[in-house]
């Protein structure tokens, strides 16, 4: 037995990028638009999620090999690539940094609500929301003063684990109606109200831009050179499949259990309260779990997605201990409290900010369609046919995406 969780060991190291893009990828904004999906229209956007995944694992192999191969970062590769590449760079920027702290206020606001629930349950008795995240907020701050990326690594292992097994035996206790779900995969294109939007939020959550940029600084983070390549190759694969999977179980479970009995959800509070009277309060208490897991292995890589990408831009070292990086980090930790001042609920905040995500991946795509086609650059790793022919339909797909994405926000 100890055999096996050594190579379980190893193998959680060799993929620890992976891990890493997970548990960002796979938070509370991705459960709550899941969720919502599921109950709201069945497995009908299943395609959308099905795609977003393929489409993420491309990029993934286009950003980590661009990496491996030239030594820099995405940031860094966009503004010597192109004449005019510093204004790209600096938009994707200043987008992803608005992007995530949007992100922030709804993550934290729904963990905090279900904290919140979870300890009334447990206790009986009720916590303030702002004292919750104060404390979240508090000892997070203090693993990231303290500690390095491979520590990092490790938490969110943890986290990734522990949300994969709540998902995992929710699903379980629900016992969603299997037909519904199979029946619920064919793909239907008769778009519903609201439909556009969430479809950019799956795509948003999922194929997100940040993921991408971020993916060159973790691969060279875990010291990783050109030899590793397969192995990044293997990582991505890992990493999407692994988003599939836990984002199809959410979106299965409220398809099979809530969408026959037409019951929508708005609120991750409400969802919770509707799974009770189906799995019980032993279903809930780990659903809770689950989904407080998957909202603080969220936390950590937004926090640092701020810092890590003035370090891309301008070029400097990676420092997590300057004082630069601890004040963007207490900045992003600011953010947290959004949700105490804000009349608009956490689950909508992370709607938006998911259908916001979606309008930056085309600036994302294009120019790693370009740079990994430079055979100068990137010689005998040069795109291969077969992926140029994926960045392309990324492309078209983002374009797609995109336009879902403004049609929805301009009804707000």
């Amino acid at each position: 037995m100890s055999s096996f969780y050594k190579k379980f060991a190893i193998g959680l190291a060799a993929v620890g990028p992976g891990l890493f893009l997970i548990g960002y990828n796979i938070g509370t904004g991705s459960v709550t638009t899941m969720a919502q999906t599921g109950a709201n229209h069945g497995m009908s956007l299943f395609w959308a999620l099905i795609l977003s995944c393929v489409f993420t694992y491309v990029l993934m192999v286009t950003y980590g090999r661009m990496a491996l191969v030239t030594g820099k970062t995405a940031l860094q590769a966009v503004k010597t690539e192109f004449k005019y590449g510093w204004i790209l760079a600096l938009y994707i920027l200043i987008a992803i940094v608005i992007g995530e702290l949007l992100a922030i206020i709804g993550v934290m606001g729904i963990v905090a609500d279900l904290v919140q629930e979870g300890l009334r349950m447990a206790t009986g008795s009720t916590y303030s929301r702002g004292g919750i995240i104060f404390v979240l907020s508090c000892a997070m701050y203090y693993l990231i003063w303290k500690g390095k990326y491979k520590q990092f690594e490790k938490v969110l292992t943890v986290f990734v684990i522990l949300m994969a097994f709540s998902f995992f035996v929710v699903f379980i206790l629900l016992k969603p109606d299997l037909k519904e779900i199979f029946l619920g995969m064919i793909p239907n294109f008769d778009f519903q109200p609201g439909s556009f939007g969430l479809i950019a939020a799956i795509a948003g959550t999922t194929c997100s831009a940040a993921v991408f940029i971020v993916r060159s600084t973790v691969v060279l983070e875990k010291g990783w050179t050109k030899n590793d390549i397969p192995l990044e190759k293997k990582d991505s694969f890992v990493s999407a499949s692994m988003m599939l999977f836990l984002s199809a179980m959410v979106m299965a479970v409220a398809a099979g259990t809530l969408h026959p009995k037409g019951i929508s959800i708005n609120n991750t509070i409400d969802m919770v309260h509707l799974f009770e009277p189906l799995g019980g309060k032993i279903a809930v208490l780990i659903f809770i779990i689950g989904v407080a897991s998957a909202g603080l292995s969220t936390i950590f890589p937004i926090v640092l997605i701020a810092p890590w990408l003035i370090s891309d831009y301008t070029g400097k070292p990676r420092d997590l201990k300057s004082p630069l990086f601890r004040i963007l980090i207490f900045i992003g930790f600011l953010f947290a409290f959004g949700s105490v001042f804000l009349t608009q609920r956490p689950p909508a905040l992370m709607i938006f900010s998911q259908a916001f995500q979606a309008c930056i991946l085309p600036a994302v795509a294009i120019p790693a369609a370009i740079m990994i086609s430079n055979r100068s650059n990137m010689k005998e790793y040069a795109a291969s046919m077969k992926l140029k022919i994926g960045l392309w339909a990324v492309i078209l797909f983002s374009f797609v995406t995109t336009w879902f994405a403004i049609v929805e926000l301009l009804k707000l």
